[in-house]
């Protein structure tokens, strides 16, 4: 039922984050704010493909 995603930074092009969700419960997209050692900074991570 959980599938694993990506997180990637829309700004710097990282992906960095691995993570899962349950498909049923969110089926948009994820956003969760995550540190970025590029940025020295937390950001916005979303779900790529």
């Amino acid at each position: 039922m959980r599938n694993w995603i990506m997180l990637e930074n829309k700004e710097t092009g990282e992906k960095i984050y691995l993570t899962s969700k349950n498909k049923r419960n969110t089926p948009d997209r994820l956003k969760l704010t995550k540190y970025s050692p590029k940025l020295r900074k937390r950001v916005v991570f979303t779900e790529s493909k």
